[in-house]
């Protein structure tokens, strides 16, 4: 393992309409923003904090399968899509709609036991709300969870 391993994931959303997705990510769902540097006029940054970080690689195969699980109409169309943890997934679709943006899929409780709903956010992104159902450790126990190095190919 190396040394240098990174220390914070930043993910950089450029989007036309900065006013809704600040509102959106700050206000709506709640995430603190942090001292930026940016100059002046149209030069506009936030740096919200989302908790802790983690980077899902998935096969289209894989995400077509997630798709699938939550419902997700095969029309929705996508490429990119950030899925955030919260505490609760109804609320969290709630306070969306109530900022009106649209709900693609409802929240469902999947077999790997946690509560998805997706969403269309700012700036083209859809939006995966989870709300683990129970903890890592007991997920690790049960059938189907493991590491890619030991999962059958």
């Amino acid at each position: 393992m190396t040394t240098n391993r990174p220390k914070q994931l930043r993910l950089i959303i450029e989007t036309d309409d900065f006013d809704g997705a600040l509102r959106f990510y700050r206000d709506v769902l709640g995430m603190p923003e942090q001292a930026a540097f940016a100059t002046e006029g149209d030069d506009r940054v936030a740096i919200l904090h989302a908790g802790i970080a983690t980077i899902e690689l998935a096969t289209p195969a894989h995400a077509a399968n997630i798709d699938e699980v939550e419902g997700v109409p095969e029309s929705a169309g996508h490429s990119l899509r950030i899925a955030l943890e919260v505490d609760d997934t109804p609320a969290a679709v709630a306070a969306t709609e109530t900022a009106g943006l649209a709900s693609i899929a409802p929240p469902i409780e999947t077999p790997f036991r946690s509560l998805n709903a997706r969403i269309q956010g700012p700036a083209g992104w859809q939006i995966t709300f989870f709300q683990e159902l129970e903890p890592l450790e007991t997920r690790e126990s049960r059938e189907g969870f493991t590491t890619d190095d030991e999962r059958e190919r």
